[in-house]
């Protein structure tokens, strides 16, 4: 789950984090109040889900609270367009109202799991103000990066090591440490899965200030973060995934046109594998989950053929505590309610109750071929064209 910059900037403050002065408006009068009460001088930053923000004109700096209310109207309700978001972008419904900061120095810092390390790496660079995937791939010798252990958490040394490579002045390397532990103890209490800071910024009177927030969550932490799980802004997510979140169906849109039902999230990442291998592209990752109905297993199509873009549909059931007549049942329960928008379908059925599955899809009249393996799905999706 996401957050956006101006509640991440909330959760830094409770860790120690300094960060601009600042609040969120969500109409342009309250953004005229704030910018007053900054002394009238501010930026004015949209809050959306996405980076990029203002080379795409979501971050203005204002004079005076009334070009603060001028910029808040032209943004609130409006549709921002990055590099992120694809061309569909996503709508502003707040913006971040802050004091214009002095910076003379920008740094980035940040936090993720690295699967490679099984853990959490702690990554900082020089080149602050960009984004990291760009300096990674162009300038890597500008990262610095260490693996913390999971059971030590991250030690002083390490924290002074990144520090040090990002070059502050000798003033700054303890403060810059510290800002680094606090980091860490947020990333571990709160289950996150990334934690960004950039630009980290230097100030002319030797502040180290947070000039944007980014936390990234674990989905399935949420229940231990009530106070944070009821930060999820919605309207920032697609549609279809907000859908199957509330039905417990783990779905993640893609762009391909193959749509995927699978039980399992291994036999789904290699259901998406054999969809490449036939030429092909998935629409989707979507996983049911053993314990699901026949109401779930409708639910998961219906969500698949939602995806305009989706022009055939492959099937992959093992069955185990979902059984394989279950799954055809509920197959054959969206396609009644989903009649005209139902695409040529390849199902595959293994496990308890197979063959009573298979003759269920056989017996519904579904434009449905019945594969036994995964090279013959291949095949038939390469037909089904």
């Amino acid at each position: 789950m996401k957050i956006h910059e101006y509640q991440a900037k909330g959760v830094f403050a409770k860790y120690g984090i300094s960060v601009p002065r600042g609040r969120a408006a969500k109409t342009p009068d309250d953004a005229a109040r704030i910018a007053d009460e900054l002394g009238g001088r501010a930026v004015v930053k949209a809050q959306v889900h996405a980076g990029g923000r203002g080379k795409a004109g979501g971050v203005r700096v204002v004079e005076s609270a009334a070009e603060a209310a001028e910029a808040a109207e032209a943004l609130i309700g409006s549709t921002l367009v990055t590099f992120q978001t694809g061309p569909e972008g996503v709508p502003i419904g707040s913006v971040l109202v802050e004091e214009v900061v002095d910076v003379e120095t920008e740094m980035y810092v940040g936090m993720a799991i690295d699967g490679s390390a099984e853990g959490v790496v702690a990554i900082a660079s020089a080149a602050g103000g960009m984004e990291i995937e760009q300096v990674a791939e162009q300038t890597p010798e500008k990262i610095i990066s260490v693996a913390v252990d999971p059971v030590l958490g991250l030690q002083p040394f390490q924290g002074r090591k990144l520090a040090y490579g990002l070059g502050v002045a000798d003033s700054l390397n303890r403060p810059v440490a510290a800002l680094m532990s606090a980091l860490y103890r947020l990333f571990e209490e709160n289950d996150c899965s990334l934690v960004e800071i950039n630009p980290l910024g230097v100030t002319a009177d030797g502040r180290v200030l947070a000039m944007d927030a980014k936390i990234d969550m674990d989905d399935d932490a949420m229940f231990r973060h009530r106070d944070i799980a009821g930060m999820r802004d919605v309207s920032q997510e697609d549609a279809l995934e907000v859908e199957a979140s509330e039905f417990d169906i783990n779905y993640v849109k893609l762009d391909g046109d193959v749509g995927c039902i699978v039980n399992g999230a291994g036999l789904a990442m290699a259901t998406m594998d054999v969809t490449h291998a036939a030429g092909a592209s998935p629409a989707n990752f979507l996983d049911i989950g053993g314990g699901a109905d026949e109401e779930k297993v409708a639910k998961a199509l219906e969500i698949v053929l939602k995806d305009a873009n989706v022009r055939r549909v492959l099937v992959n059931i093992f069955g185990g505590i979902l059984r394989c007549d279950v799954a055809a049942r509920g197959l054959v329960m969206a396609s009644e309610r989903m009649r005209g928008k139902m695409r040529p379908m390849v199902a595959r059925m293994l496990g308890t109750n197979a063959e009573e599955g298979r003759e269920t899809l056989a017996n519904s009249g579904l434009d449905v071929v019945l594969v036994d393996d995964l090279n013959q799905a291949a095949d038939a999706i390469r037909k089904a064209r």
